[in-house]
This record gives C-alpha cells, sequence and structure tokens, in this order.
C-alpha cells in the first residue's frame, strides 16, 4: 500500500522512520527538585518562545500587507469616519428628548428636523461600512493570495527530501485550510479592530465632554475587561496550534487513503484505518474542543464585565440628573455613549481570540514558506544544448541520511549512443542512480558529468530536458489526452503527436475513447487502465525524442503481446541514444550494450549479457531464477 509520503520519482533505501528519542531513566527523590525546576524553567522558555514566535509571525503578517497600504488607509478612514457619525446619533437621540419638554408638551418641530438628521447620518454611515468592508475584503483576499502563491511556489523549488519527509495531506492542509482560517481572523481584524480601537477613543471624549465624573467611573472598570481577555488569549494560542497540526494530521490520512483506496479494501483494512482516523478524530475533537470552549468564555466575560460599567453608569447619571448635574436627554446619550464604549471590548476581545487562531494557522504556512529551498543553480550555470550523450560517474557517493550509506565510490563511463541496463535487488540503489542522473539529488561526493559537463554546473530545466523519462509510477494530469501528450513538447503538430501515439501503440485506445485526444481524463489517469495510462507516458516521451532516455520499469503495467511491440518502438527510438534502462524482468534487457549488475549501493558486475551470463556469477543467478525450467 502506497503511504502519503509517496514522491513523483520513487527511491530506494530512503529512511521511513526516525530515531526514537530515549530518556536516561532517572529516577529517585533527589532528582523530584530539580524536575520540578527544570519544567518550571521549560514551560517559562516555552511563553517566551511563542511570545517571539506570535511577534514574528505579525511581522510577516504586516510584510505581506505592506503593499496593500492605500486599502489600509481606506479603511481607518472609513472606520474613522463611520465611529463618528455613530457617535454623532446619540447626541441627536439626546437633544430630541430634551424637547420632550412635559407631558402633552412636545415640540414636533424640531424634533422632527432632527429626525431628519438622523436618517441622513445613518445613510451617510452605511455608506462609509460598506466601503470599509470592501477595503478589509481586497486586503485579506489580496494577501491570502500573495501567501498561496509563495507557498505553492516554493513547494515547487523544494528539495525532495522535504516532500519525501512531510505527508502530502499535511501540506496540502497548511496551502488550504490553514490559509483560510488565517484569513478569515485576518478579515475579522481588519472589520472590527479599527473600528473598535476609535470607538473607544471617541466615547472616551464625548462622554467627558458630558460629564468627567460618570466618565471616570467607566473608566476605571473596564481595564478588568481587558485583561480577562488577554488572560484566555494567551492559553488558547496553543490550543489553536495543536488543533490546526491535529487537522493536517488527518488531511494526511483522508488523502492517504482516497489513493489508495483499492489496496485497503483488497486487504481488508477498513476497520483498522477506521480506528485510525477515529483516533485522530477523537484528538481533533478534544483539542478543538478546549480551543473553542477556553475562546468562546472571552465574550461572556467582557460582557460581564461591560455590564457592570452599564450599571454603574446608570447609577451615577441618575443620581447626577436627580441633583441636577445633567439633563434627562444627556443621561440617554450617556448611558448609550457607555454602551458603544464597551461595545468594541467585547468585539476585540472576540478579534483577539480569531487572531490566535490566525496565527497558529499562519506561523504553520511561514514554516513552509521560510524552508530552505533545493540548493541553487550556479551562477555561471550553463544551458545544456544539443547533449551528445556522453556520461560519466566519478566516485559518486550518496546517501539519503548520513547513518545509512547507500551508494559509495560509484563509476561509470557512458559513450554517446549506449544502452546501460541496471539491474539488481530491491534496495541496492538504482532508481537512485536515476534520481542522481536527473538531479532529484545532489551527489554527496564525487561527480556526474554530461558532455563533459558537471551536472551541478548546467541549469536543472536544460538538464531534465536533455532526458526523457518513463517510470514505472505513471502519473497524468487532469486534462485532455492531447494535454498530456504534448507535455515536454507543446507546439508538436498534429500528424507528430498520432505518430508518437501510434509508436507507443496508444492511438488505437485513444480513438476509442468519447472525443478522442480531446477525451479529458479526470486527475491521474481517471478511469483509464494502469496499461493505457503507461502507453501515454511513453508516447509523451516517444514525441520529445530527446538525446537521452530512462525507462525506470516502463513496461511494467502492459501485457506480453503489447510489451513485445512497445520493445521493438524502443529499440527504434533509442538507436543513437544514450539509454538508462531499470528492470527487473531480465528478458527487457538483453540485448544492453553494457548490463551493470548492483548490489548494497556498488558495482558487483559489468558487461553485456553474453558476457555475464558466461561468469556465471551473481547475474546468472538472476537470469536463471527467472528463466531456468
Amino acid at each position: 500500500m502506497k503511504t502519503s509520503n509517496k514522491t513523483a520519482v520513487s527511491r530506494e533505501n530512503a529512511p521511513s522512520g526516525s530515531p526514537s528519542n530515549q530518556g536516561d531513566g532517572a529516577s529517585g527523590r533527589g532528582t523530584e527538585n530539580q524536575k520540578t525546576s527544570g519544567q518550571k524553567h521549560t514551560r517559562s522558555y516555552h511563553s517566551q518562545g511563542q511570545k517571539n514566535e506570535n511577534r514574528d509571525t505579525l511581522r510577516q503578517v504586516l510584510r505581506y500587507i505592506r503593499p496593500y497600504w492605500p486599502f489600509v488607509a481606506l479603511s481607518i478612514l472609513c472606520a474613522a469616519v463611520t465611529v463618528a457619525l455613530t457617535l454623532y446619533v446619540p447626541i441627536l437621540t439626546g437633544d430630541a428628548i430634551d424637547y420632550i419638554i412635559a407631558e402633552g408638551l412636545v415640540a414636533f418641530t424640531p424634533v422632527l428636523a432632527i429626525v431628519k438628521r438622523i436618517v441622513i447620518v445613518v445613510l451617510c454611515t452605511a455608506f462609509t461600512q460598506w466601503l470599509m468592508n470592501v477595503s478589509n475584503n481586497r486586503i485579506a483576499y489580496h494577501v491570502i493570495h500573495d501567501i498561496r502563491r509563495e507557498a505553492f511556489h516554493k513547494i515547487e523549488i523544494l528539495p525532495l527530501k522535504y516532500i519525501d519527509g512531510h505527508s502530502y495531506g499535511d501540506i496540502v492542509s497548511r496551502v488550504i485550510a490553514d490559509v483560510d482560517q488565517f484569513s478569515d481572523g485576518l478579515l475579522m481584524g481588519f472589520t472590527q479592530l479599527f473600528t473598535g480601537v476609535i470607538t473607544i477613543f471617541g466615547t472616551l471624549l464625548f462622554m467627558i465632554s458630558i460629564s468627567g465624573k460618570i466618565t471616570l467611573v467607566v473608566v476605571l472598570v473596564t481595564p478588568v475587561s481587558l485583561f480577562v481577555a488577554a488572560f484566555i488569549a494567551k492559553k488558547t494560542y496553543s490550543m489553536f496550534q495543536l488543533q490546526s497540526t491535529t487537522r493536517g494530521e488527518q488531511t494526511a490520512l483522508i488523502d492517504e487513503m482516497l489513493g489508495n483506496q483499492k489496496v485497503v479494501q483488497a486487504f481488508g483494512q477498513e476497520d483498522e484505518v477506521l480506528e485510525r482516523f477515529d483516533e485522530i478524530n477523537d484528538r481533533l475533537e478534544k483539542c478543538s474542543l478546549k480551543a473553542i470552549f477556553f475562546s468562546s468564555t472571552t465574550n461572556p466575560a467582557t460582557r460581564f464585565v461591560n455590564s457592570l460599567v452599564y450599571t454603574g453608569v446608570g447609577l451615577t447619571g441618575a443620581l447626577s440628573a436627580i441633583s441636577g448635574g445633567i439633563s434627562v436627554g444627556q443621561l440617554s446619550c450617556f448611558l448609550s455613549y457607555a454602551n458603544q464604549y464597551t461595545k468594541p471590548f467585547n468585539e476585540i476581545s472576540g478579534v483577539v481570540t480569531e487572531l490566535q487562531n490566525a496565527l497558529a494557522c499562519a506561523a504553520r504556512i511561514f514554516e513552509l514558506i521560510a524552508e530552505e529551498p533545493q540548493l541553487p543553480e550556479a551562477a555561471d550555470a550553463v544551458v545544456l544544448e544539443a547533449a551528445d550523450g556522453t556520461v560519466s560517474l566519478q566516485n559518486v557517493a550518496f546517501s539519503y541520511t548520513p547513518e545509512q550509506k547507500l551508494i559509495r565510490d560509484f563509476n561509470l563511463s557512458v559513450r554517446p549512443g549506449q544502452r546501460v541496463a541496471i539491474v539488481g535487488p530491491t534496495g541496492c540503489g538504482k532508481t537512485t542512480v536515476i534520481n542522481l542522473l536527473m538531479r532529484f539529488y545532489d551527489v554527496s561526493d564525487g561527480s556526474i558529468r554530461v558532455s563533459g559537463t558537471d551536472i551541478r554546473q548546467t541549469t536543472r530545466a536544460s538538464l531534465r530536458t536533455s532526458f526523457g523519462m518513463v517510470l514505472q509510477e505513471t502519473w497524468l494530469k487532469a486534462g485532455t489526452i492531447r494535454e498530456n501528450l504534448t507535455m515536454g513538447k507543446p507546439d508538436a503538430s498534429e500528424e507528430e503527436i498520432i505518430a508518437a501515439a501510434k509508436s507507443a501503440h496508444a492511438h488505437s485506445f485513444i480513438k476509442r475513447l468519447p472525443q478522442g485526444y480531446d477525451t479529458v481524463i479526470g486527475e491521474d489517469g481517471g478511469s483509464l487502465s494502469q496499461g493505457q495510462k503507461q502507453l501515454l507516458c511513453i508516447a509523451r516521451v516517444m514525441l520529445c525524442l530527446p538525446p537521452m532516455l530512462i525507462l525506470d520499469e516502463a513496461t511494467s503495467s502492459i501485457d506480453t503481446r503489447t510489451e513485445i511491440k512497445i520493445q521493438n518502438a524502443f529499440a527504434k527510438m533509442m538507436e543513437g541514444r544514450t539509454s538508462f534502462i531499470v528492470a527487473h524482468r531480465l528478458s527487457t534487457i538483453q540485448t544492453a550494450d553494457i548490463i551493470l549488475v548492483m548490489k548494497d549501493g556498488n558495482i558487483i558486475e559489468q558487461g553485456n549479457h553474453e558476457t555475464l551470463l558466461a561468469q556465471g556469477g551473481f547475474y546468472a543467478n538472476l537470469y536463471n531464477s527467472q528463466f531456468a525450467r
């Protein structure tokens, strides 16, 4: 069964895990105080590290926001206008109340004039709010567009070592789910943070202008809600971080199972997979409930404090109105301001909580973006044009991990047009040699030269264009048959496409498809059989006809009769072209000019088919095990 740590180019002897961390087994009463002290120090260090991480994440967020500062300025301006107009309405309402002079005695003319003014102010407020929301949406979606684009670009230039070491689902979760969560928090922040802060300062100024004493009551009680919100937000960050990580783990499992559902069902692994999913799902449920529960306590806690503020304002304001300090209209205005003053604290506390989730998600996507890319091409890298097919490997050494040696002191010299077959037991390094030739990995020591030039001194694009590669694991993109065939040669003519398909014996089944070459297939070939997909991959290479070929079990999924025809087509295609053939079926490589027999990363035998059989060594044993009666 494939795992989610699959790669576009299969590899052998790659590490499947990391060494387990083992404790020193220290115990005893004498170490308890040291343990306690160490735990306190660890918590303090973790808290400091979290602060630094938040600070770095915020700095990166601001870097993405900076190009859109005109929208930020417009949003702040609209927020200021909205708040000013909103705070002007209570003044008008208070004036209207004061025109109610006594029972049955109301000055309707000025009251109607005030009502008209209120209507105009409300309409203007609605327009500025709409304009502010438009600006905020543009900021948020431009920012996540840039982040996603940079993240996807980074994935394309990451070394295969990173892709091999991380599940596809986790990477997808970072680019899709985490960025969505981040955008929600960013949008809420812009929508409510600006207006909230401006509302707080604006209402304070208006309340001071009415009564300084009552304003003092408001100012003294309000900071309690800030302390409550800050305390809860600090506790919820780690919970949201765990939630985001667990969500990525769940996405990875789902991605893995969807890609291998046939194997799961064939081996009756449904119950085991369901248990794994339930275990991850239960952990996600628990950490999500904790994060949401603690974050949801922010709003009720701040509302409770704000209700105390409103109660204090009502009591002191009523006493002041009874003593003649303020009018009833001013008291009504003050109560409205007190309510508007405390409301942003509820909103800001919600924003802070949401931002904790957003920052946790942003940290994961920024971690991906900050990963070291593959080694950059040399400043004087040359473009490999019209490679003559000369390939030389000199003292090559390579291992996927330093602890596990694979290829050591590998030497090979290939002349133009030679066909080189590589055989050996599973895990001996056959596919690894192909990965090194294509520079999917760089050698640890030694050098590989193509046409006399070290491949580390050539551009990757020109090197890989010089090779045509057909792998055992097929890959087709979602699109038409034609688009898949012309991937390496977009300007190919119709005649060239059909000729390549006929050479690969794919033309007949393509013509039987509903729209022929314009038939749209789904991801990874859709409903096509494995053999049909492999024929399309072979046709794709035959259309390009590069100077060098790599065939890694290229006919493994094709029936015997078609394989014979394909081998004849390959033989014609390989004429004058340097070819590297990785094969387990030795019948396919008997005509090779050189057969390299590998074991444990070394070449143990070398020669043509007849010579190696005559030696009676490892190759002869392999051959006889397949063909002996």
